[in-house]
């Protein structure tokens, strides 16, 4: 992996930061039922949160990178550019697609929501993790396309570090929501801020795929190596990849 995919990712859920206000401001509320709000159940909640993602996403790019075939390596690698470009035109409101995956998953968030409330009251960081690790699953498009993003890195610690880095960059956003940080939530509501990071993630995805268009062949002319190794030597930035020499 790239600095230029760690830094696209923490972006990510740095400039998603007015989506998880919305989205997730309310558990703030329910960390402190039944008296007990401290710091090591809010962390612990956020840590359980930042596990799932990626957890999950340790698990799609084991999935992914376990097919040894050139043709769905580049054509993974033209879906990591695709959805970095749809998440900076969702992150600056330039295009709203992303809420037909929110809407889609929301079948699958409602077991886990039901599973979830058990854990509610949070008296103990214990339940406060655990809850995290539910609330990790929610219908967010951010976080879904984050995880099909991360997938296409082909490996189980490429995409995990991945989603580990997005979720870093939604903890100033949380934490804010959760101490009740007034000054940090203005400045990560501005504008500005999210227009920068998303016209970033657009030009990152569309110099992914012109790399991609571009060497493309180079990868079809090869043998690929064995899932879970490092593929084949193709130079990308701002996008999933694995480290490798690149051609000259």
């Amino acid at each position: 992996m790239s600095p230029t995919d760690y830094a696209a990712a923490f972006g990510i859920g740095l400039a998603g930061a007015g989506h998880c206000f919305g989205m997730c401001g309310g558990i703030a509320a329910a960390l402190s039922l039944g008296g007990q709000h401290r710091p090591s159940i809010t962390l612990a909640y956020h840590g359980g949160r930042i596990c799932s993602y990626a957890m999950l996403g340790a698990l799609l790019g084991f999935l992914a990178g376990s097919i040894n075939l050139a043709a769905w390596t580049i054509g993974l690698r033209y879906l990591a550019g695709l959805l970095l470009i749809l998440m900076g035109l969702y992150i600056a409101d330039w295009w709203r697609g992303l809420t037909a995956v929110e809407r889609a998953g929301a079948v699958l968030w409602r077991p886990v929501q039901r599973l979830s409330a058990r854990f509610l009251p949070v008296r103990s960081p214990g339940r406060g993790f655990a809850l995290g690790l539910g609330w990790g699953l929610m219908p967010c498009g951010l976080i879904y396309s984050g995880l099909a993003w991360a997938a296409t890195a082909q490996s189980a610690w490429g995409a995990g570090t991945l989603m580990l880095a997005f979720g870093a960059g939604t903890l100033p956003a949380m934490l804010a929501t959760s101490f009740g940080a007034s000054g940090v939530q203005a400045l990560l509501r501005r504008r500005g801020l999210k227009v920068l990071i998303a016209l970033l993630l657009i030009a990152s995805g569309s110099w992914t795929i012109y790399l991609v268009a571009s060497h493309g062949d180079h990868l079809l002319e090869r043998s690929l190596p064995v899932p879970g190794a490092a593929p084949a030597a193709m130079p990308m930035e701002g996008g999933p990849r694995e480290g490798h020499t690149h051609h000259g």
